[in-house]
């Protein structure tokens, strides 16, 4: 895997090249914001890792301008601003992860790896699979979710979160992702609110023997019960 990581801080930047090497994994480091881009562009990486405070270019302007590109490779911003508030704007600028510093550098790799795994869906919404789970299965035309014929009887929120969860079952989908699937456009809600959903469309799943499970740093994922 390449990486491209956007870092200023020498420390930080030294201590993550080191990590990361260690994994076998190439990577280029940039510490000035107004040559990000042209690096960007130039290494073509699978994953940048992208600070917001940076010399020269704030790191939500780089991503954004990256987006209106066309620069399609998934971003995971590293930033001392923890806010939610901090979370929207990065998201609504084009990012597809968010880790706030401090960070636990197997949580940073976790984070990685799924992004590099989801890549083939950045240009792409997620698609429930025809196949279904759990005798649950999504009808296109009509656009409802059933459990073994009948309707699934789902709010909105929680039929949107259904259907990105079918689109990869047994596989783990991001929690900014489902945000963005679920809250599409609602920058004034809370990041956390995904959480709410997941609890009630989890409650709502208890008979159909299809399970709905957090991973930690990697999202939420639906497979057979046990």
């Amino acid at each position: 895997m390449k990486l491209l990581l956007v870092e200023d801080d020498p420390a930080l930047h030294t201590t993550l090249l080191r990590a990361l090497t260690r994994l076998g994994w190439e990577v280029e480091v940039c510490t000035d914001g107004r040559a990000a881009l042209g690096r960007w562009r130039a290494s073509q990486p699978d994953v940048v890792l992208l600070d917001l405070t940076l010399p020269g270019r704030d790191g939500l302007q780089i991503l954004a301008q990256a987006r209106d590109d066309g620069l399609t490779t998934p971003v995971l911003i590293l930033t001392a601003r923890g806010t939610v508030g901090d979370k929207v704007l990065g998201l609504n600028a084009g990012a597809d992860d968010y880790l706030p510093k401090p960070f636990d550098l197997d949580e940073l790799e976790a984070r990685v790896r799924a992004l590099h795994r989801r890549r083939p869906e950045n240009n792409a919404e997620l698609a429930p699979s025809p196949h279904g789970i759990s005798g649950i299965s999504y009808d296109k035309d009509s656009g409802a979710i059933y459990h073994q014929g009948q309707v699934l009887d789902l709010t909105p929120r929680e039929l949107a979160l259904l259907r990105a969860l079918l689109a990869r079952p047994g596989h783990a989908v991001s929690k900014e992702k489902l945000f963005e699937l679920v809250f599409p456009g609602e920058v004034e809600v809370q990041y956390e609110a995904i959480e709410v959903v997941v609890y009630r469309l989890r409650k709502k799943l208890l008979h159909t023997g299809a399970k709905l499970m957090t991973l930690r740093g990697l999202g939420y994922l639906l497979k057979e019960a046990a």
